[in-house]
C-alpha cells in the first residue's frame, strides 16, 4: 500500500529551509532528521601534507581547520570512498582563507570563500596539499553536511474567549509553526489554514491574538523539519538524498524478510 504525504515549504532557501510534511509518525520524522546527518555522504580533507609551515600554528591545528572547511559534493559524479586532492600555497603577510585551496577537480571546491584558515605574518609561508574523501556522517561529524537539522510539531492555536477585563496582559511565548485556526481574531490580515513562522508575531501569542485567550495543541503526524546545509548541497537535495536512503534500507529489510 503506497502512502500518500503532504509537503509544504514555509520558506525555502539554497542553504536553510523549512518544511512541512503531513501524514508521518514521530518515529519516519525521526528517521529522516537521522538520514540527513549520517547518511548523506559529503567531501571533507581528511589526509593534510604539509611541505612547508613556517607560521606559529602547528601542523595538527592547520590539519584540524582544514579538516572543517565545506566543500561542494556533487553526489551524481562521486561514491563514497572516492578522494580528491586540493593545496594550498600563501605567504605572509595576510591571512589565508578557504578560497585560496585550489582542487584538483571543478566539482569539490570550498562552499565558501571566506573562511579563515590561518593568519601570516611576514615572511611566514604555509605551503600543503590534502586529500579530501566522500564519506558519511556516521563515520565522522565533519562529513555531515545538514549542520542543523530538527523538527517540531505543527501547533494549532485556538481562541477559547476574552481575557478579563482587568487580567494583565502577560506574553505567551511560543516557537515554531502554527497552522491559523482563528483568523477572526489575529492582529493584521490572516487567513485560516495558513502556515505562520512564530516570528512573525515575535514569539508572541498575546501579540497575534490580543486580548484573547488561546489554547496550543499539536497538529496529529504534521511535522515542521528545519533545515540547514554547510554549503555542500541545497537543502533540497539533503532532504531528497536522506530519503533515497530511507527507500533503499526498507528496500533492503523487505528482501531480507523475503528470503
Amino acid at each position: 500500500m503506497t502512502q500518500d504525504y503532504e509537503v509544504e515549504f514555509v520558506d525555502r532557501g539554497d542553504e536553510e529551509a523549512r518544511f512541512l510534511v503531513r501524514g508521518i509518525t514521530p518515529a519516519f520524522a525521526n528517521g529522516i532528521r537521522r538520514a540527513m546527518i549520517a547518511d548523506v555522504p559529503t567531501f571533507s580533507i581528511d589526509t593534510v601534507r604539509v611541505i612547508e609551515n613556517t607560521s606559529v600554528m602547528f601542523n595538527e591545528q592547520i590539519s584540524l581547520r582544514l579538516g572543517l572547511v565545506p566543500l561542494t559534493t556533487d553526489l551524481d559524479d562521486f561514491e563514497a570512498g572516492d578522494e580528491v586532492t586540493l593545496s594550498l600555497s600563501v605567504d605572509g603577510p595576510g591571512t589565508a582563507y578557504s578560497g585560496d585551496l585550489v582542487s584538483s577537480d571543478g566539482l569539490v571546491e570550498p562552499a565558501e570563500d571566506n573562511v579563515p584558515i590561518i593568519d601570516l605574518k611576514d615572511g611566514q609561508r604555509l605551503e600543503v596539499e590534502a586529500d579530501a574523501v566522500l564519506d558519511t556522517g556516521k563515520e565522522h561529524a565533519k562529513h555531515q553536511g545538514g549542520v542543523a537539522v530538527g523538527y517540531r510539531h505543527l501547533q494549532r492555536v485556538e481562541v477559547v474567549g476574552d481575557k478579563g477585563e482587568f487580567a494583565d496582559d502577560e506574553t505567551n511565548i511560543l516557537r515554531g509553526v502554527i497552522e491559523e485556526s482563528a483568523a477572526e481574531h489575529a492582529a493584521g490580515d490572516a487567513e485560516n489554514g495558513e502556515l505562520v513562522a512564530t516570528e512573525a508575531f515575535d514569539n508572541d501569542l498575546s501579540q497575534r491574538y490580543p486580548g484573547k485567550e488561546v489554547e496550543v495543541s499539536d497538529v496529529p503526524n504534521a511535522f515542521v523539519f528545519h533545515v540547514e546545509t554547510d554549503g555542500s548541497f541545497t537543502t533540497e537535495e539533503l532532504v531528497l538524498r536522506a530519503v533515497e536512503s530511507l527507500r533503499g534500507r526498507a528496500t533492503e529489510l523487505k528482501e531480507a524478510v523475503e528470503l
